[in-house]
């Protein structure tokens, strides 16, 4: 894979912004492999994503975000550089139901996903059966005798322990503490069985039945304090009909939820998400 660095840009909308950045990349001999450009009219945000390649470059990676700094500075810019080369380190949480936590891990195991997964954090021990197939660590964490306090405390120790980059709930069926959902703000990605904002909750697909909606659909999405109200990332949605029973919408739901929780994953891992408020610009 072609090592690229990965320029990500978020300021206020302005004249000159983006001839200034393109002659600094001009002066450092940059081969840009992919560029994107959103401006917000509403909020009079401007966002930026280029990809770079490393090679072209006569920069080192450090000594980029050296130069490019006062740059970044006159146009008031929150911006990022990332090596494609560093992999994040991800920890997939899991409870009982299997399908997304396989998914991943099996786009993680074929090279689909550009990451390191360290370990595996389940709430129900018999999940640990995937994570020895795949070789990777698994740690129990009961629920039931600890107590969620002491639970979510030892959690957040393992999350730490392993120096996690991104932490994936993948149908972890338990609410993260005010306090974790702060601490991983913008690093936590959930995927809910159901299209939201509607069916937000419990048994969003009996919900879905009983309204008898024609789409069902996943949301993949950030953790944040409010449940399930997190910036959302991916969406995938499928159609039914009247003759689909509660059962039917579970398993064409499934379908929904790999596709958005790996799609979610995915374009966080490539740096293609910049979060604006409740909201998200994804670059395709």
């Amino acid at each position: 894979m072609q090592q690229t660095f990965r320029l990500i840009i978020d300021c206020p909308d302005q004249v000159g912004l983006v001839a200034g950045v393109s002659q600094f990349l001009a002066d450092h001999k940059a081969s840009i492999l992919e560029a994107s450009h959103h401006t917000d009219i509403q909020t009079g945000r401007f966002f930026m994503r280029h990809e770079i390649s490393a090679d072209s470059l006569t920069l080192s990676y450090q000594r980029f975000i050296e130069e490019f700094t006062p740059l970044a500075n006159e146009f008031q810019m929150q911006w990022k550089l990332t090596d494609s080369g560093e992999r994040r380190r991800v920890a997939l949480l899991t409870s009982v139901e299997s399908h997304c936590l396989v998914d991943i891990l099996h786009r993680w195991h074929t090279g689909e996903l550009h990451c390191d997964i360290p370990c595996i954090i389940g709430n129900h021990p018999q999940m640990k059966q995937f994570a020895d197939w795949y070789k990777v660590p698994f740690h129990w964490v009961d629920f039931k005798s600890l107590g969620k306090e002491t639970a979510f405390k030892q959690i957040e120790v393992l999350l730490d322990e392993y120096a996690i980059d991104l932490t994936v709930l993948a149908r972890f069926m338990q609410i993260l503490p005010d306090a974790l959902c702060r601490k991983l703000a913008g690093q936590a990605i959930n995927i809910h069985h159901s299209f939201l904002p509607s069916f937000a909750g419990a048994r969003p697909y009996q919900q879905a039945y009983d309204r008898g909606v024609k789409l069902i659909g996943a949301t993949c999405h950030y953790v944040t304090s409010d449940l399930d109200e997190g910036p959302i990332i991916e969406q995938s949605v499928k159609r039914i009909s009247h003759s689909d029973t509660v059962a039917d919408m579970v398993r064409k739901g499934k379908d929904c939820e790999v596709n958005a929780l790996a799609n979610g994953v995915r374009c966080h891992l490539e740096d293609r998400v910049i979060i604006h408020h409740n909201k998200t610009v994804v670059f395709a």
